[in-house]
């Protein structure tokens, strides 16, 4: 990698605007167009239907995507084994009565004759408390990261390590409004996938900055020290992010359309995340400790000093950057 080597930290206010510029967009489409919300938030149609015939899910889906309708929920009363059946429940968005009328038709002639047992109209799966309690266990997961993150390292990594997954979280969901994919419960699944992801790998790269900052106990300034960790941490990085890829879109190619939005979430944030905890992560932490020293050194400047005897006297650094005097500090 090292032919490949050029000064992250240095084009800082580089990755910061187009991580905004990713961002923008986004939430422009977020505010203006919401999102596209799948049966699991919205409720639905469903219909149980009892066909003269064995059929398959996927002559069942070939029909509902003829209708808008391909990402409706199938399911056919099987036995072990057995692919077909002639029980099958058809779950959709709402559907008035004449849309109704037309899917049938449809299905009559495309798949076979069947009988409709049921039809109902049902709530959303995940209600407004669900989808609150939602929201309040991924706070709470993030204050625990904080936590655990300034009891393992240091407050300042906490901080800079949440920021990140905020930009990934952000992307994901704005990628998804513009584009209009619909968002169901799968999709849930996938943004914890990608929060667990984004702080592993940005985890890995403070644990080596960390390692450095203890080898380089007599100086070096941080912009210098993290430079080395992500470059040593680099091809570590894109190894993992390409494996991870590789699956991700066979997912999305081969999996069939219910995987689709599963899959593209979990692309989007895998390559966001490895992105942000290389040219986010880091560089945040780097400027979050560089105010530290300052704010600290100008207290040092504005207490009144006692007088002390020369011999005993500490000899203040000479350099505000220097990561030798917040090595002393934490320790």
């Amino acid at each position: 990698m090292e032919r490949f080597r050029f000064n992250i930290i240095k084009r800082t206010k580089l990755w910061f605007i187009l991580s905004l510029l990713i961002i923008l967009p986004g939430l422009v489409s977020i505010g203006v167009q919401g999102f596209n919300l799948g049966i699991d938030f919205t409720g639905g149609t469903i219909m149980d239907v009892s066909f003269e015939e064995p059929v398959s899910v996927e002559q069942i889906r070939d029909v509902m995507s003829r209708h808008g309708l391909g990402n409706s929920v199938i399911q056919l009363a099987t036995e072990e084994g057995q692919t077909t059946s002639k029980d099958a429940m058809i779950r959709t968005p709402v559907l008035s009565e004449d849309a109704r009328s037309a899917v049938a038709a449809d299905l009559k002639e495309s798949v076979g004759n069947f009988e409709i047992k049921r039809v109902e109209l049902v709530g959303s799966v995940v209600g407004e408390e669900l989808t609150m309690n939602a929201i309040v266990a991924v706070l709470i997961s993030w204050v625990l990261i904080v936590l655990y993150i300034a009891y393992r390292f240091e407050f300042t990594f906490g901080i800079a390590a949440i920021g990140s997954l905020l930009h990934d979280v952000i992307v994901v969901l704005g990628t998804f409004s513009i584009l209009q994919y619909e968002i169901d419960s799968a999709f849930i699944a996938a943004i914890l996938t990608v929060v667990g992801y984004s702080i592993n790998d940005t985890i890995v790269i403070f644990d080596r900055i960390r390692e450095n900052l203890k080898l380089r106990r007599r100086g070096g300034r941080y912009e210098e020290i993290v430079e080395d960790s992500l470059w040593q941490t680099m091809t570590r990085s894109i190894y993992t992010s390409v494996t991870v890829l590789v699956c991700v879109l066979a997912l999305y190619f081969f999996g069939g359309e219910t995987t689709k939005g599963f899959a593209l979430a979990l692309t989007i944030g895998m390559f966001i995340g490895a992105y942000s905890s290389i040219f986010n992560a880091a560089p945040v932490w780097v400027i979050l400790v560089n105010r530290k020293d300052k704010r600290r050194l100008t207290n040092r400047d504005n207490t009144p000093k006692k007088e002390k005897e020369p011999s005993k006297e500490k000899k203040q650094p000479k350099d505000e950057h220097d990561a030798s005097s917040w090595l002393k500090d934490e320790v």
